[in-house]
C-alpha cells in the first residue's frame, strides 16, 4: 500500500533529521523565529461575501500522476494564486513521492499574506516544530495514518505551538477519530490513499455526520465551478485544489473562475 510506503520512508527521513538537528536545537531556534502563525479559520470559513474559499496547492508531482508541472517555481505560483484571490495555500513538503521541500514554506512566506498549510505525512511532534520554524500557519494531519490517541496528541500540540490543523478523513471511522481529537477543520479527501480511486460522492455521505460549526474542506478531483457550488450548498466551506491549477497556463484567472468571478471560460474536467 502506497500510504504505508510513504509513512515508512517518512520515519526513515525523520530519524536522520532528528540526529542532524535534534529537537532541542530546533526548539531553541524558535526564539529567533520571525514567523508568527496567522489565523486560519477566518480564511477558510464560508461567508455570504466569500462563499467559496480556495486552498490552492503548490504541487510538483504525485505518486499516481508523476510530474504534474515541469515549469515549477513555488514563489511565482504563490504570487499567481494571490492574484487570483486564493484564500490559503497548501505547500507539499514531502520530498520523495511529491517532490516537495520544506524550504518552499519559507520561500513563499516572504511573498504572500495568506495562511500556509504544510502538507506532508505528519506522524511526530518534531515535524510540527519544523512546520512552525519554516513558516507554516497550519498543518495536515491524516486520520488514516494515525491512531485516535496519536491524532489527539498531535492536534493538541499543534494548537500549543499556535498553529492550526486540517484533519483529513476518508471514511466514517476517520471522522470518529477526528471528532474524538477535537478537530475544528475537517477535510474530506475524495481520493482513497491506498488505491488512489476517487469517490466524488464522499462529501454527500460524510458532511451530514459532521457536527455543526466545524469548517469543512473538500479535497481532490475538483476542477469546475458547478462542483464547488453544489458542494458548498451541502455545507462545504473550502476547496483544496492542486493538480487542476498546476496544469493551467493562466493560474490566476483559473482561481478567479473557480471562485465564481469569471464564468466566461468553458468548464473543464476535474484533474
Amino acid at each position: 500500500m502506497i500510504l504505508d510506503e510513504i509513512i515508512k520512508k517518512t520515519k526513515e527521513d525523520l530519524e536522520k533529521r532528528k540526529k542532524e538537528f535534534p529537537l532541542e536545537w530546533l526548539g531553541r531556534s524558535l526564539a529567533y523565529n520571525p514567523f508568527v502563525p496567522r489565523p486560519v479559520e477566518p480564511a477558510l470559513r464560508s461567508t455570504q461575501e466569500n462563499p467559496y474559499r480556495i486552498i490552492a496547492e503548490i504541487k510538483k508531482a504525485s505518486p499516481s500522476k508523476g510530474i504534474i508541472r515541469e515549469d515549477f517555481d513555488p514563489v511565482r505560483i504563490a504570487k499567481e494564486y494571490q492574484q487570483g484571490g486564493a484564500d490559503a495555500l497548501s505547500i507539499l513538503t514531502e520530498p520523495h513521492y511529491f517532490k516537495g521541500d520544506i524550504e518552499y514554506l519559507t520561500q513563499v512566506r516572504r511573498y504572500v499574506p495568506m495562511p500556509l498549510l504544510r502538507k506532508d505525512f505528519i506522524i511526530d511532534k518534531y515535524q510540527l516544530v519544523e512546520a512552525l520554524v519554516y513558516g507554516a500557519d497550519f498543518v495536515l494531519l491524516i486520520a488514516k495514518a494515525l491512531s485516535r490517541k496519536e491524532l489527539k496528541e498531535l492536534l493538541e500540540y499543534t494548537w500549543h505551538l499556535g498553529m492550526d490543523a486540517l484533519v483529513e478523513i476518508h471514511d466514517k471511522l476517520d471522522l470518529i477519530k477526528a471528532i474524538f481529537a477535537g478537530a475544528n477543520i475537517i477535510g474530506i479527501n475524495h481520493r482513497n490513499l491506498e488505491s488512489f480511486e476517487m469517490d466524488m460522492d464522499l462529501c454527500e455521505k460524510l458532511v451530514p455526520l459532521i457536527p455543526k460549526g466545524k469548517i469543512i474542506v473538500a479535497e481532490s478531483g475538483i476542477g469546475n465551478f458547478q462542483q464547488i457550488k453544489e458542494l458548498n450548498s451541502i455545507g462545504v466551506d473550502a476547496f483544496l485544489i492542486g493538480e487542476h491549477f498546476m496544469r493551467q497556463d493562466d493560474i490566476a484567472s483559473e482561481v478567479r473562475r473557480l471562485k465564481g468571478g469569471d464564468l466566461s471560460k468553458k468548464e473543464s474536467v476535474p484533474g
